[in-house]
């Protein structure tokens, strides 16, 4: 891994940060344009995000696998704010709220998004390698989507772990590496059929096909494997448990064949708890 590659994930980001719109990196949602400093755009993000997983949703956008009300009142930490949409969430639900992320602009779009909303936050740049907090501080650590982009993962997991207290709580969703989107979308289309692994480690080729696929340069993205989860939070932790999520393989299955759309649902959840995207790890800090 080159040294300058953490700074280089945040600069990327930074230039190219998780907006849900109709072209990654754009504030336009459904054809309309708004301003990174507009709270249409929040908004409009926000319902994108929240769209792509209903089955996390109940009462409240991701409560089935948050639980606020257990931590209202007490201290909770995001790595990786984004634009800050799962932190409001948190705030809004009365939490105390401390939020982290690698690139400048995310550190900047989550205080605007908190200003706007009237809510009170700690909200700081800082590598997810090496946070600026104190051991135990935290009752409740997550961190959504965000930490299969660190050059150092196991280090991230370390920090992670060592700011949550002792019988803390955390969630943790990474990327699935034993998955239909990384076997059939990452390494078959584009690695075999496409050629592409003719030229691309498969870092690289995770990295250029995973997020933010069409505006290529993404520097570092690497899936993981639920072992791999286990042998790296398995020493720090007493209670860990790891889902599959899937949502994405209803479109997968009809991108490989297209009559597989008819498959109802309840067809579709064993393999989607087997081969989904995304892994769910949550647990108790020993």
């Amino acid at each position: 891994m080159k040294p300058d590659k953490t700074s280089e994930v945040g600069a990327w980001w930074s230039a190219n940060p998780m907006s849900y719109g109709d072209v990654h990196g754009q504030a336009m949602h459904h054809g309309e344009r708004h301003s990174f400093d507009d709270e249409a755009f929040f908004s409009s993000a926000d319902a994108k995000m929240y769209a792509w997983s209903p089955e996390l949703h109940d009462k409240a956008p991701f409560d089935r696998i948050f639980p606020y009300e257990r931590f209202r009142g007490k201290r909770v930490l995001e790595i990786g704010c984004g634009m800050g949409a799962m932190a409001s969430l948190w705030a809004r639900h009365g939490a105390r709220v401390s939020a982290v992320d690698l690139a400048p602009f995310s550190v900047e779009m989550t205080r605007r998004r908190f200003a706007m909303l009237g809510l009170a936050a700690e909200i700081v740049q800082a590598d997810g390698r090496s946070l600026p907090f104190e051991d135990g501080d935290f009752d409740y650590v997550y961190s959504f989507g965000v930490l299969h982009h660190s050059p150092d993962l196991g280090q991230s997991l370390r920090e992670m772990m060592r700011v949550l207290k002792p019988g803390g709580e955390f969630g943790l969703m990474l990327y699935h590496r034993h998955s239909f989107y990384y076997y059939w979308r990452v390494c078959y289309r584009e690695g075999f059929v496409h050629n592409e692994s003719d030229f691309l480690d498969p870092v690289a080729l995770a990295s250029r096909y995973t997020d933010a696929s069409e505006a290529e340069g993404n520097p570092h993205t690497w899936p993981v494997s639920r072992s791999e989860v286990r042998r790296l939070l398995g020493p720090h932790v007493s209670r860990l448990e790891i889902k599959a999520r899937g949502q994405e393989v209803r479109l997968l299955f009809n991108m490989m064949l297209p009559g597989l759309r008819y498959v109802p649902l309840w067809a579709l959840k064993p393999w989607a708890r087997r081969w989904g995207w995304s892994l769910w790890a949550s647990g108790t800090r020993a």
